[in-house]
């Protein structure tokens, strides 16, 4: 008899704590569900923060270069303009260009597909750009014409300067270096940046 009682006690404390635990784990579980949250980027919002930036500036080349032009006459001496050209170039990636469908996302990475980088800006300084030396000039009008001639000059000489340091190849290796990350702590996952292909058209008979 005293053996039946000790049992049942023993089977009653035993339930009481399995339903004890039971709600418990209910009682977190119910917590979390309510109260947990996660971060999901859709890729509108992608597309939206992305293309809220606008033209990204990733190369900027500095150029500083002496320029002599100079104009060879039959009867009277040659004339000569030596001129000091600072300038910079831009080059950046227009982001404004970004579409929904060149952004694929998966569960664990984003894959991107961004326009070709541009030159931004070609500016000459002109506080810094001056003339030095001219020669040879007999009128007043050859004088200005020279000095308009070089400034025209020292314009395209940042452009083919900058086609030779490659600023539009560095821009797209600083995409991967600067915007990559951004991409990256915005999604919150491994991000692929690709370049769109520039596709040439035929020519026309």
């Amino acid at each position: 008899m005293a053996n039946r009682f000790v049992n049942r006690i023993l089977l009653i404390l035993v339930s009481s704590l399995v339903i004890t635990v039971f709600l418990i784990f209910i009682f977190f579980y119910i917590k979390h569900e309510l109260t947990g949250s996660r971060t999901e980027i859709t890729d509108t919002g992608m597309l939206q923060k992305i293309t809220s930036m606008g033209k990204l500036e990733l190369v900027k080349y500095t150029m500083k270069d002496i320029i002599e032009q100079k104009e060879i006459h039959t009867i009277l001496p040659d004339s000569r303009v030596l001129f000091l050209a600072v300038g910079e170039v831009t080059a950046c990636i227009d982001l404004t260009k970004i579409k929904k469908s060149d952004i694929t996302q998966t569960k664990d990475s984003v894959i991107v597909f961004l326009p070709q980088p541009e030159i931004c800006y070609a500016k000459l300084d002109h506080e810094k750009s001056m003339v030095y030396d001219i020669t040879g000039a007999w009128f007043p009008g050859n004088t200005k014409d020279m000095v308009e001639g070089v400034y025209k000059l020292a314009e395209k000489r940042i452009f083919d300067n900058a086609r030779q340091m490659d600023v539009l190849g560095m821009a797209r290796q600083n995409a991967q270096l600067i915007f990559k990350p951004l991409l990256q702590s915005i999604s919150g996952k491994t991000v692929v940046l690709n370049f769109k292909v520039i596709l040439l058209k035929a020519p026309e008979y």
